[in-house]
């Protein structure tokens, strides 16, 4: 049975939407702490969130990025924000689909049926910017081309994704690399990163590797005029 996380604060429609989705067979999660959100969700692990732009605490949009940097969960925007400019920042966050309200029955759950099938068999990948890592064979899905990433980079790669935009210890990268903290050698672990970095640029990836001087790395979204650029 497929699970549906429904984040909607207002009452009435949150119990109208998980009726309707408990009536077509599905299992619902209904969020109504409003705190933490991404954090309930990614917990959950469920196989699609249905989510609101208008809440309390924290903007749908801010969910729909925190859940998309640190997983491959569908999301499915229903919101009243009819502005193509919600609709394309919604989007560009990773939101798989955007439906404003009031909504038909039929086409909601279309769209619902829809993005789940998309999502068949990839409970495995982890999402970036513009591609997916499938986390246990390190294949790379990008630009409508596959391939395998040597066992090293896919490594760090998964790594990077799984702390979203935030910084990466050197520590951590050493852990994720050779299993331990205790000896970390810098020349190798340079030379990983720069095969990384190297792939990644070959890729017009729009993440990159950037530095953070004296404390690690990080992923860093570049701007369309700035991907293919090659880094040392």
């Amino acid at each position: 049975m497929k699970k549906i996380a429904v984040v909607e604060d207002e009452e009435m429609m949150r119990e109208e939407l998980a009726g309707m989705l408990r009536k077509e067979g599905y299992d619902v999660l209904e969020i109504r702490d409003f705190q933490d959100v991404a954090t309930q969700i990614l917990a959950a692990t469920p196989d699609l969130v249905l989510l609101d732009i208008n809440l309390p605490e924290t903007s749908g949009f801010v969910i729909c990025r925190e859940i998309k940097q640190q997983s491959a969960i569908p999301v499915l925007v229903l919101t009243s924000r009819d502005q193509l400019k919600d609709e394309l920042r919604a989007l560009e966050l990773g939101a798989d689909e955007y439906l404003t309200k009031p909504y038909r029955k039929e086409r909601l759950l279309a769209r619902i049926s829809n993005v789940l099938k998309r999502y068949e068999g990839r409970t495995n990948l982890l999402e970036g910017a513009d591609f997916l890592l499938d986390r246990q064979t390190y294949t790379l899905y990008i630009h409508g081309r596959s391939l395998v990433l040597p066992k090293n980079q896919g490594r760090l790669l998964e790594e990077f994704l799984t702390h979203g935009g935030e910084i990466v210890t050197k520590e951590e990268l050493s852990m994720a690399l050779w299993g331990t903290t205790e000896f970390i050698d810098e020349n190798a672990l340079q030379v990983n990163l720069t095969r990384l970095k190297k792939t990644m640029a070959e890729l017009e990836m729009r993440q990159q590797l950037i530095s953070v001087r004296g404390v690690g790395y990080k992923l860093e979204t570049l701007k369309e005029a700035d991907t293919g650029k090659k880094y040392e």
